[in-house]
């Protein structure tokens, strides 16, 4: 018996007119598309009227399945892998399947198409010569800390995934341990709200500890030169100073000097005030 075909199909990251045509082909024609989440997934297909069987494969289930899955392959069973957004195996089950169907001398055949990390890649305005992903930071913030300091000397662009609830204390954490850095932090990418802002690392920790409701995928990257830090001598009544005598009401220029050093605006108002005192 021949043996089926494993192919890992790219699908949309937001925008359902991402996929490609022949991805599309692909998931009619196979016999089983393999889905991480059926809320993503069935939208998909329901959208593209594909109506060819599925079965979850996520990372829960992931050893049991691959070995499920690799059986029927065997069995000549075509399979098209899909992840909830993107493309498989980056950040999301498939590497042990993948793994798994070369051992059994099962076809693999990839299906490009999007990917969060490019598409903020190509976006950033930071170099694209030579990049670094290293997928989710560790959620821990020792774990977190100690993975940015092996990060630190590597010559390309730093590229990461992150959470929401954990945006704030990541681009703290990478401020402190390799430097104020332009960086950026792309959110909801190809999707209605799409939002990419670029800065200092001094700067877009201040902006996003201050937000509490930051939502959706979020890609952070970071360029691999350390800018001087001559800024951080200035003090918060020096800066202040400067930017109200440029026009800024006292609020206003408060808010940048406290953008400008890396700093919440409580901490810098009590900054303020204690050198004021002095």
């Amino acid at each position: 018996m021949t043996p089926g075909t494993l192919y890992l199909v790219a699908t949309p990251i937001g925008n359902l007119a991402d996929i490609t045509h022949r991805a599309l082909q692909i998931l009619n024609d196979v016999d089983l598309i393999s889905f991480e989440d059926t809320r993503h997934t069935h939208k998909l297909l329901s959208h593209y009227n594909i109506t060819t069987k599925t079965i979850s494969y996520h990372e829960h289930n992931e050893q049991q399945r691959a070995i499920d899955l690799i059986e029927r392959l065997k069995q000549g069973t075509n399979i098209a892998v899909v992840s909830d957004a993107g493309t498989p195996s980056i950040s999301d089950p498939g590497f042990r399947l993948v793994r798994a169907a070369i051992e059994n001398d099962i076809v693999v055949v990839p299906v490009p198409g999007p990917s969060a990390l490019i598409t903020a890649l190509i976006a950033a305005g930071l170099p694209t010569d030579e990049f670094f992903f290293a997928g989710f930071l560790p959620s821990r913030t020792s774990a977190r800390r100690a993975r940015l300091t092996e990060l630190q000397s590597v010559p390309g662009t730093l590229i990461f995934y992150e959470a929401p609830h954990r945006l704030a204390e990541t681009l703290k954490d990478a401020y402190e341990i390799l430097g104020e850095r332009e960086a950026v932090v792309a959110r909801e990418l190809t999707k209605l709200h799409e939002e990419i802002r670029r800065g200092r690392l001094s700067a877009l920790t201040a902006d996003y500890t201050e937000k509490t409701d930051i939502r959706g995928e979020i890609v952070v990257l970071i360029d691999r030169t350390v800018i001087g830090v001559a800024i951080k001598e200035t003090s918060v009544a020096e800066l202040v100073n400067q930017f109200e005598e440029e026009g800024l009401d006292h609020r206003a220029a408060l808010k940048k000097a406290a953008r400008e050093l890396g700093l919440s605006r409580a901490e810098a108002y009590r900054k303020l005030v204690s050198e004021r005192q002095v």
